[in-house]
């Protein structure tokens, strides 16, 4: 991806959405403000393995840190939502604008969109639409709001984005951020009341009739194993003296690429390991403390170039456990940035100093295996067209 973002024949242009400049942000021409997830909106559904039907909202509930625009003649916070809606005005889109939900139904401010779609939540599926909010209800949902700046909470637009019927329902889903199915309603006797609901297939038609197409044959239609480290011909790669097999996962304080920002979390693991076997520590003479070099056939050098003439090192601190399989070595993603904050970057002249504390650690995804054919994409399912995070051959080299 480095190398093709920093390419401007083959973007010429790139702009963004941030709240910093992140690892994929940093290369593009422009960088416009986001809000972080306290000043904006969001919905989460059901995940499938719910027993219980969940429908979070999450809403502004904080002053923006960013500075406003104004759109469609509307002062709004600088936001992806407002560059996008800035983008429809300019180029005269249909679907925004004035009449952008239907003829004078405005689609002109984020919160035109978002409303109405609690509004969807407020309504159910089959006649369970949720009561008004009561009038005590109404007086506690503008109190707990009256912080927030006209540009974020005007209860006049906010009410007319959803018509004067829908508004106390609303109000009434807002106040309890969101919707949750009562425990009791998970079952009928010992049947779950929120399942698949569909088809689930053993074997399936669409697949089997669907060809490779790197290779020309058939894609099995049932469930079987397919080796993971071959190349897009589905021929084996035999990476030899690689003697390790690298694998990732996250971990529960930095499982998200902006955690690291957090210095209560960074408070609990101030850095991440490579952890591996006692018996591969005794074979490669590490211990615990020492720090090593993660090298890949398609990597020998262990490093990301960033491309800017900047290369970082994969090398952490080995950590050795008994709570691995001899021949893996892992380590938590999250840590080892060298943007989001963790170098020096410079605005209209003026330096920011980094953090070096978001820099500990190693991050050592650039060490997983490209594939010989295509030459710039990782080893990658020939199904669901993931990489393949859990089988890159390795060495661990001891710096």
């Amino acid at each position: 991806m480095i190398e093709i973002l920093k390419d401007t024949k083959k973007v010429p242009l790139f702009f963004t959405s941030d709240i910093t400049i992140g690892t994929t942000s940093m290369y593009a021409d422009y960088i416009f403000p986001d809000t972080t997830y306290l000043e904006r909106w969001e919905f989460h559904g059901t995940h499938p393995n719910n027993t219980i039907r969940v429908q979070p909202v999450r809403q502004p509930a904080m002053s923006p840190l960013v500075d406003s625009c104004k759109v469609y003649g509307e002062e709004m916070p600088l936001c992806l939502e407002s560059m996008l809606l800035a983008i429809a005005e300019r180029l005269g889109l249909k679907g925004f604008g004035r009449d952008g939900f239907g003829p004078v139904m405005p689609f002109t401010r984020p919160e035109h969109f978002y409303l109405k779609c609690v509004a969807n939540i407020a309504s159910g599926e089959k006649g369970d639409m949720v009561p008004d909010a009561s009038p005590k209800e109404m007086e506690l949902f503008r109190k707990a709001r009256k912080h927030l700046p006209k540009t974020v909470f005007d209860e006049a637009k906010w009410k007319t984005a959803v018509g004067p019927e829908w508004w106390p329902k609303v109000v009434y889903v807002l106040n309890r951020g969101g919707r949750f199915m009562d425990y009791e309603k998970a079952y009928t006797r010992e049947q779950l009341n929120v399942g698949y609901k569909k088809l689930v297939c053993i074997y399936s038609e669409k697949m089997a009739k669907t060809k490779d197409a790197m290779t020309g044959k058939y894609i099995p239609g049932f469930g079987t194993y397919i080796p993971p480290y071959q190349d897009f011909l589905r021929r084996p790669i035999k990476d030899d003296g690689y003697d390790m097999i690298l694998s990732t996962y996250r971990d529960i304080t930095q499982c998200k690429s902006r955690t690291i920002t957090s210095p209560w979390l960074r408070a609990v693991m101030p850095e991440n390991f490579l952890y591996i076997n006692t018996i591969d520590a005794k074979r490669l003479g590490l211990k615990s403390g020492d720090k090593a070099k993660v090298v890949s056939a398609t990597n020998p050098d262990g490093v990301w170039d960033l491309g800017n003439g900047m290369k970082k090192p994969m090398i952490g601190k080995v950590k050795v456990i008994e709570g691995i399989r001899p021949g893996v070595v892992t380590f938590p993603l999250g840590y080892g940035h060298w943007a989001t904050g963790a170098e020096d970057f410079a605005i209209d002249g003026k330096t920011f100093k980094g953090d070096p504390k978001r820099k500990a650690g190693v991050h050592a995804n650039a060490a997983m295996r490209l594939d010989p054919v295509v030459k710039n994409t990782p080893l990658s399912d020939p199904v669901g067209a993931s990489v393949v995070f859990y089988d890159t051959r390795v060495k661990l080299v001891k710096v």
